[in-house]
């Protein structure tokens, strides 16, 4: 019976044996990875794409995500004018895939916390102390800007590339909020007040405006009747001057035989007619 089972135990043995030495022959890469392959701890001068692969048994793979990774992270930098900022941001980074190699041999796989990290926080605070607190607070995507500019550079000799730097808070102590606010404030009450002067001198430009053109409308509406009064003056002057001119001794004569009403008059005038007397009580008197 015992000499049954052991042929039994020792063909299990070698099929075991066997996906030992079959499971450290071969290695799967993810999707989206690149595989750095060490001998005994030296790192072989070519990597892994992702797939199926066999390699030696005394070799070992370490895997480098080439994906776009995100991590948030919290510092604290200080204002031109010494404020104190702190920041809550994030930043979205890849591994390069031709130098991922050269980054696992000299930084290992702790590359954010040992490389990243640090330069970030030392960009951010560099940055920062560029402007004054109250300039910081509309430039949050100026401030992303440059440090993504700067940072990008110093990272591409690692084969880090930087994708976006969000600096998604910028928080001041409440001492420097409050005075912000209270600036705002006064800010926007001597914008309304200069905002209804200049409403207030509009008015009153507008009514001078107006009071001037009711005088010079008045001024002109004077000066029209004056020289429509003078026009008819002149005109009945001239039309005198003619009716004087038509005037003849003849046409005054006809005109007083039109008139007459068959009286005899009460006054004698000389030849010339330039005088009358009242000759009634003579003619009268020679009567009786």
């Amino acid at each position: 019976m015992k000499k049954t089972y052991l042929p039994l135990a020792a063909v299990a043995l070698v099929v075991i044996l066997l996906v030992a030495v079959y499971a450290t022959m071969t290695v799967r890469v993810p999707t989206g990875y690149t595989a750095i392959v060490t001998t005994f701890g030296k790192v072989e001068d070519y990597t892994l794409e992702a797939g199926f692969h066999f390699k030696s048994p005394i070799q070992n793979v370490v895997l480098m995500d080439n994906r776009i990774q995100k991590v948030t992270f919290t510092t604290q930098a200080f204002s031109s004018d010494i404020q104190q900022v702190d920041i809550a941001g994030s930043i979205n980074f890849s591994i390069d895939k031709q130098t991922a190699m050269r980054l696992y041999s000299g930084i290992g796989v702790s590359y954010f916390e040992n490389l990243l990290h640090p330069r970030l926080l030392e960009k951010i605070k560099s940055v920062i102390s560029a402007y004054t607190a109250e300039e910081l607070i509309g430039k949050r995507d100026t401030l992303s800007d440059t440090i993504v500019e700067e940072l990008r550079v110093e990272m591409q000799d690692y084969g880090v590339n930087i994708a976006s730097v969000n600096l998604e808070d910028i928080d001041f102590t409440d001492a420097f909020t409050d005075a912000i606010e209270a600036k705002q404030v006064a800010t926007q009450r001597a914008l309304q007040a200069k905002v209804e002067q200049e409403q207030k001198t509009m008015e009153a430009q507008a009514a001078a405006e107006r009071q001037k053109i009711d005088a010079e409308a008045a001024a002109e509406v004077a000066r029209i009747q004056a020289e429509a009064a003078q026009y008819a003056g002149e005109k009945e002057a001239e039309m005198n001057r003619k009716l004087a001119e038509s005037l003849t001794n003849d046409l005054v004569r006809y005109y007083l035989v039109q008139k007459w009403d068959g009286a005899m008059p009460r006054f004698m005038t000389s030849a010339s007619d330039s005088l009358m007397l009242d000759i009634t009580g003579a003619l009268a008197g020679a009567g009786e």
